[in-house]
């Protein structure tokens, strides 16, 4: 029987359910990042990918990075391994301008440089992962310039349900977690917990050398997440979820592949919202809070203690037959819990307004319009915005055309701006401006993006302090997406990234690939047994400014998958990474694995 399977040309991975010879219709998929509100994915205007928990459990990823990965105009660097320095790149941009959230729940680490600390983000229960590109502080506010990661955490399924993960392989690594939720009419509570050691390699290695000759520096983490909710009656209810992450990291100090130093973090994000519901509109008011601490009890003198502490209220308010506005405002103090005492604080409103309607060409067209306003008490006040369109043709079929223009901000971090030796208490937010202008026709789509950035934050080495620097950086390019069913059981995707990202001084920008190929093809054997080949190719990266320093690019790698499904109460995998055992470094002087490969399972009870 001919399969009937509906491929997302925004998502490219919801073949995971996939069996030979059987009928299967896949769920519509809900985003709610593009407009801070549950939307079908096929309604919403922004550019969006969404890598669901089909493919997470199919590809079997360690880290949100290497998921992240997957999509087009994304890249990451990593310093020496699983848990040590990882920054990923959204279409140029770095992580401290990109907001990264954990259901809803700020991860950007105001006490760092980096942004969210995506080292400690491995894959735990994860529902989907949301990634709107472009400039969102219309919606979302401060550090959205790039665009906004939601990692949407696993929900509760109605009755009881458990389940055990275990995981061992090269480098000595080890992972297994377990997860235990009920649900009924009235209440849901879920908890799970995953834990992962691995002895690593020397994160530091110089190259051409074998790490083999070197100590290694390993890694702990353990991530534990807990949900619950009541439903008070018919239009009230409340949730709250919980996330603690704690880990250990060896690494190694400058240029000394035998160092001996440690850190360690311990992050927690926790927020309540209530829920009501009526005739009207839709309203939550809710409280969040963000925790960072780091210490280097070896490397420094003294910790970091981040504190975001969030406060807000927002309505949904359907109007007319297709038409939606969700309004708001929301209160932030962001704080430093040092002998200093650095914090801020930001209040702001914000507005969406969202409209469908028979457009042009007998076809449905879709508008979406954002305006927020943020305050400071540091900073001078912003007024950001976003415009989105969207064109589903109906006299050719399967053509979308979308264009997307929008501002936004990043407000300098509190070690920016308060750092002894290199903060700037003078530093002001910078402004971007950008767009995008996508084309799809079935199973193939191409992007156009453009960014601007002014008074752009970064080291200063003339004053050897963070500075605003004068002038615009221009960061541009094109991504192509296509996916597509073979036959019954093969499926195959691809895409393809052309990066031109350029300082205001028109230099090309470090450790920014200016093309990258990702590739991946599957093959259903059966109901229950699955292979997956999957491979990169990095084009022309270089470790400093204007194409200075060590070429880090120009290599392409493999990665092999394959799942048996003993069961539907036990699964098994196997999967082996660097498939070719190429050698490459993304980061000078800082060492990648070797050909790896590990062995798991899955239990559900």
């Amino acid at each position: 029987m001919k399969n009937k399977i509906t491929l997302s040309m925004i998502s490219v991975a919801l073949i995971s359910s996939l069996h030979a010879e059987q009928d299967i219709t896949l769920a519509p998929i809900e985003v709610i990042s593009a407009t801070k509100t549950a939307q079908l994915l096929k309604d919403v205007t922004s550019d969006i990918n969404v890598i669901t928990s089909q493919e997470i459990e199919e590809k079997h990823y360690s880290t949100v990075a290497e998921a992240l990965n997957s999509i087009s105009g994304i890249s990451f660097t990593n310093n020496g391994g699983l848990g040590k320095t990882t920054s990923v790149s959204v279409r140029g941009f770095d992580s401290k301008r990109v907001l990264v959230l954990i259901d809803g729940i700020r991860y950007n680490d105001i006490t760092g440089l980096s942004g969210a600390p995506f080292s400690d983000l491995m894959i735990n229960d994860i529902e989907q992962i949301e990634v709107v590109k472009g400039a969102q502080s219309g919606v979302w506010g401060a550090d959205a310039t790039a665009g906004v990661i939601n990692i949407i955490t696993k929900g509760s399924k109605k009755g009881l349900h458990a389940s055990t993960t275990a995981e061992a392989g090269s480098f000595n690594t080890k992972k297994y977690g377990a997860l235990v939720s009920y649900k009924d009419d009235n209440y849901y509570v879920k908890i799970d917990s995953q834990k992962i050691t691995t002895d690593g390699f020397s994160a530091q290695a110089p190259r051409g050398e074998d790490i083999k000759k070197y100590e290694k520096d390993g890694y702990t983490n353990t991530t534990s997440n807990f949900k619950a909710g009541l439903n008070l009656d018919q239009s009230n209810k409340v949730d709250l979820s919980h996330t603690i992450i704690d880990s250990y990291t060896e690494y190694d100090g400058y240029k000394d592949p035998n160092g001996n130093l440690y850190s360690t973090t311990k992050n927690s994000f926790s927020q309540i919202n209530f829920n009501h519901v009526d005739s009207f509109n839709k309203v939550d008011i809710y409280a969040k809070k963000s925790l960072f601490e780091r210490n280097y009890p070896q490397g420094y003198t003294k910790a970091y203690n981040g504190d975001i502490g969030e406060y807000g209220l927002k309505s949904n308010i359907p109007y007319a037959e297709r038409s939606f506005v969700v309004v708001g405002a929301d209160y932030k103090i962001f704080e430093h819990k040092n002998e200093l005492n650095e914090k801020y604080n930001n209040k702001g409103v914000f507005l969406t307004n969202n409209n469908k309607f028979d457009g042009f060409t007998g076809g449905k067209t879709i508008l979406t319009e954002s305006i927020r306003s943020d305050m400071y008490d540091s900073f001078n006040d912003k007024i950001t915005g976003k415009l989105g369109l969207k064109h589903m043709n109906e006299k050719i079929e399967g053509l979308i055309t979308s264009a997307n223009i929008g501002t936004a901000y990043n407000v300098p971090t509190l070690y920016n701006l308060y750092d002894p030796m290199y903060g700037n208490s003078n530093l002001n937010p910078e402004n971007t401006q950008s767009y995008d202008v996508t084309i799809g026709y079935n199973d193939f789509k191409i992007t156009y993006f453009n960014s601007d950035v002014t008074d752009m934050i970064d080291y200063d080495f003339t004053t050897s302090r963070y500075s605003n620097i004068a002038g615009k950086s221009k960061l541009q390019g094109y991504e192509l997406e296509y996916s597509t069913n073979i036959t019954t059981a093969f499926v195959a995707n691809a895409n393809y990234t052309l990066l031109d990202a350029k300082n205001s001084d028109n230099k090309v920008l470090a450790r920014k690939p200016q093309k990258s190929i990702k590739a991946g093809i599957d093959y259903y054997v059966s109901e229950n047994l699955h292979f997956g080949l999957n491979g990169e190719y990095v084009g022309k990266r270089f470790e400093k400014d204007d194409e200075q320093g060590m070429q880090t690019g120009e290599y392409g790698i493999a990665n092999f998958v394959a799942n048996y499904d003993i069961n539907k109460n036990f699964q098994t995998y196997m999967k082996v990474d660097n498939l070719t055992n190429r050698y490459f470094q993304v980061v000078d002087g800082y060492a990648t694995a070797s050909r790896s490969g590990y062995i798991g399972m899955k239990a559900l009870f």
